[in-house]
């Protein structure tokens, strides 16, 4: 037998309303308002592009800039566009003054200068994640305490402090990270310290504490939760921070040794031959550099906007 008409409608228009709530998940309103920008789409684009590039630098390297057999000394400061002394290669940005091809170098520098941001990040994200959530949730002295260790941190630049840490430690990858990782996790402790302890007025935790639950699964798994949005802002706009204070580093000579040169230290190899006319030794590390630090800083504004509702537009 046939539905009537209006039955069939109200039918209709309650399966509507069903399945529109569960359409609307926070993943995808997450993807649709970062979508909304273009320039933050560019960025994330930009990004992705040169994390393959670091990643595939084997394969994509028509050199490897670290095996000195592949290296001629008669190939060394050629300009953009000359070929190798037996005529086989043709560097396309040059050559530096050890005869790396710039374009592999620029590469391998890459590698380790999105590596070195990235791993720096994570320690120093978990180290301040640990030291914000235990003030925050213990607060008094405790709390206190840990707060004023932070002031003293910020209190000095992060580039004295990774100077003083590399004096004290040499030079190295290894070392180079856990300087980095002591002049940031400050940042971190700070931010989480602050979202936490609006959450931890909220109803919710004390819910949980009413219902007896332990102090780790009060605060792993739900303060923490809520404390991620800032978090995840904080932690992307410091991956472009630490390559910037890695490259600035490697440039003053306290960073990476020559053998792995990474962004900053090819720049600094070329910044003698500036004025004498070889402007692409410094020049093209130089623009990537910059294009990797302003790409993260798009993709991280727009996630600044698109987790913070008051910045919503």
């Amino acid at each position: 037998m046939a539905a009537e008409p209006g039955t069939a409608g109200a039918l209709a228009a309650a399966g509507e309303v069903g399945t529109s709530p569960a359409a609307e998940t926070p993943w995808r309103r997450f993807v649709a308002d970062f979508a909304a920008s273009r320039l933050a789409l560019f960025g994330l684009a930009m990004l992705v592009l040169l994390v393959l590039c670091a990643v595939l630098a084997p394969l994509l390297s028509p050199q490897n800039p670290y095996d000195l057999a592949q290296l001629d000394v008669l190939d060394s400061r050629l300009p953009p566009g000359a070929k190798n002394a037996a005529g086989t290669m043709t560097y396309w940005l040059g050559t530096d003054d050890q005869g790396r091809d710039m374009f592999s170098a620029i590469l391998y520098g890459l590698r380790i200068s999105l590596g070195v941001g990235v791993a720096a990040t994570i320690a120093a994200l978990a180290i301040g994640l640990l030291v914000g959530l235990v003030a925050a949730y213990a607060s008094g002295t405790l709390d206190a305490f840990i707060m004023r260790v932070v002031d003293i941190q910020l209190s000095f630049p992060a580039i004295l402090i990774a100077l003083v840490l590399l004096a004290l430690l040499g030079q190295g990858l290894e070392k180079i990270i856990v300087a980095l990782v002591a002049a940031q996790w400050a940042y971190y402790a700070r931010t989480v310290r602050s979202a936490a302890l609006v959450e931890r007025q909220r109803e919710y935790i004390e819910a949980a504490r009413g219902l007896g639950l332990s102090h780790s699964r009060v605060v792993l798994r739900h303060l923490l939760p809520n404390c991620l949005p800032p978090l995840i802002v904080v932690a992307t706009v410091q991956v472009a921070a630490a390559i910037a204070l890695e490259a600035t580093l490697s440039f003053l000579g306290l960073g990476l040794p020559i053998t792995e040169p990474s962004l900053g230290l090819l720049i600094a190899n070329g910044y003698t031959y500036l004025l004498s006319g070889k402007y692409w030794i410094s020049f093209f590390p130089g623009i990537a550099l910059l294009v990797t630090i302003v790409a993260i800083n798009l993709v991280a504004d727009h996630l600044r906007d698109v987790l913070n509702p008051r910045l919503q537009r």
